[in-house]
């Protein structure tokens, strides 16, 4: 019996720590959307949007992106993906280097949560553990405009995500 609650515990805490990293990050935080992003119908993560007190996107305020895995992807395939996507919505930036520092391998399960900082900044945790800040002019649209913007690869999804 002790086994199984230590067991149940661990399995937990992953989620616990995430919710945690939400709620001391942008406090009073809450839920606006979710969605799953599909590549040629395959899921590829589940997408969750805070914003403060689940209020309607607003670009001009801070606002939480949480993204978990549906599979695995290595570090380059998280940083190409990014750069072909910073390039498809608009120009491309010369982020390669804070991307590589920003993220690593993911499984199945693991979540990355970015947070914006003003206009400026998107600080990042992977699993609850904050692991760096992007940092670039107006890196906030380009970089959220991935998933929220107007030029998103799924409008359906895009819409899911913002609670609309």
């Amino acid at each position: 019996m002790r086994r199984l609650l230590l067991i149940a515990a661990t399995l937990l805490v992953p989620l616990s720590a995430q919710a945690s990293t939400v709620k001391s990050a942008l406090p009073g935080a809450e839920l606006r959307g979710a969605a799953t992003f599909r590549y040629v119908g395959f899921p590829l993560y589940e997408a969750r949007l805070f914003t403060k007190s689940g209020a309607p996107l607003d670009w001009n305020k801070d606002f939480g992106l949480e993204l978990k895995y549906m599979r695995n992807l290595t570090e380059y395939d998280l940083v190409e993906g990014t750069m072909r996507e910073l390039k498809r919505t608009g120009a491309a930036l010369p982020l390669r280097g804070q991307l590589e520092q920003c993220f690593d391998d993911v499984r199945k399960g693991d979540r990355y949560f970015a947070l914006s900082k003003g206009q400026d900044q998107i600080g990042f945790w992977h699993n609850g553990k904050r692991v760096c800040t992007l940092s670039h002019p107006q890196i906030k649209t380009r970089f959220m405009a991935i998933f929220l913007g107007e030029n998103t690869r799924s409008k359906s999804f895009t819409r899911k995500l913002k609670g609309e």
